[in-house]
């Protein structure tokens, strides 16, 4: 069993960053890949990033590539997404994943992922 709380949502202006976290519990978390996925009003979940249970791999949407960064600490059992130069179209709610079948796939599916946060929400006015 895995739960996940996300914080640090808000709202921002253009132009600004964010940091967002995950805390996770559950003796899987360790070995399970990590993501950020994120859901706008009236639109379907989408993939934001992920990370390999090492952090030795991270894979980002093409949206996100370049102001967005994905890392974890596993002492701290966080997952982290730190977003720069954010944009009105990166409002939505903000979700952490974890799949546990296998930490060393950067999936990209929601349907993919077991674990999910409750989220947190993301506002960027222009």
């Amino acid at each position: 069993q895995v739960q996940l709380v996300e914080s640090g949502g808000g709202l921002v202006h253009a132009g600004d960053s964010l940091r967002l976290s995950c805390v996770g519990s559950g003796y899987m978390l360790k070995i399970s890949t990590l993501a950020w996925f994120r859901q706008a009003p009236g639109k379907e979940r989408e993939f934001v990033g992920a990370i390999t249970w090492n952090g030795g791999r991270t894979k980002y949407a093409d949206s996100v590539k370049g102001r967005f960064t994905i890392s974890r600490d596993d002492a701290e059992s966080a997952l982290y997404l730190q977003m720069n130069n954010l944009k009105p179209e990166d409002t939505a709610f903000y979700y952490c994943a974890a799949d546990i079948r296998d930490g060393t796939q950067l999936r990209s599916y929601s349907y993919e992922y077991e674990y999910w946060g409750q989220g947190t929400q993301v506002t960027v006015s222009s």
